[in-house]
């Protein structure tokens, strides 16, 4: 489904033109509504990994360029612990959190972390000695526009684009309550379905990936 053929829908779904909803009314609707699918599936277009090296007494790192949600974060290399190489997933916190949990910086191996600012992740306890960390996250790619006129989720999730939008529309609109409501229903039928397609390719792609070639000796 491409840009101008959503556009349409969503005015002919509710059955309200374009004096009402103008072009940068429903760019909105479509922008939450695509934040909103790439928060509630984990999509294999989106999804990145990244790893960064946390420093003694730092307990600072650079946030990657485009992070819209972390879905994991995990220490993976613990040197200098008792348990060397030890994989641990720290648990997300608010800043507030962060900032109370730790002020005076007391050092340890790290147990939390948080989005800190547009460009920063900082955790928590201060690291007390170098630690690899692995990010689990969602990229945010350019989205659905005039000029983008085709994105992963237009082509491969349509069906759950459009029921987002015109969720976003008639709760605009301030339309039927019953509507919005059917059409949240099927949102949440089609993105149940879309989530489980996306584990199942990830699942097939991974076990493509280890089995081994037999080939001539």
């Amino acid at each position: 489904m491409t840009y101008t053929e959503l556009i349409q829908k969503i005015r002919d779904y509710t059955e309200v033109d374009a004096n009402v909803l103008t072009s940068t009314i429903v760019d909105g609707f479509i922008e939450n509504a695509e934040f909103r699918i790439l928060r509630d599936v984990d999509s294999d277009s989106n999804r990145r990994y990244d790893t960064a090296n946390l420093i003694v007494n730092d307990r600072f790192i650079g946030r990657p360029a485009g992070l819209l949600i972390v879905r994991s974060a995990q220490i993976v290399d613990s040197k200098g612990s008792s348990q060397p190489n030890n994989r641990d997933f720290l648990q997300y916190r608010d800043t507030s959190f962060m900032s109370e949990f730790n002020p005076t910086e007391d050092t340890g191996v790290p147990k939390y972390y948080s989005l800190w600012d547009e460009s920063t992740i900082v955790v928590a306890p201060t690291p007390d000695a170098t630690y690899t960390i692995q990010l689990n996250y969602i990229l945010k790619e350019p989205g659905l526009s005039s000029t983008n006129t085709t994105t992963y989720i237009s082509q491969n999730f349509p069906n759950g684009l459009l029921y987002a939008c015109l969720v976003e529309a008639y709760g605009f609109l301030k339309g039927p309550q019953d509507l919005l409501q059917l059409y949240e229903g099927k949102y949440k039928q089609v993105t149940e379905g879309f989530s489980i397609e996306q584990m199942g390719r990830r699942r097939r792609d991974e076990y493509q990936a280890g089995v081994p070639r037999i080939g001539k000796q």
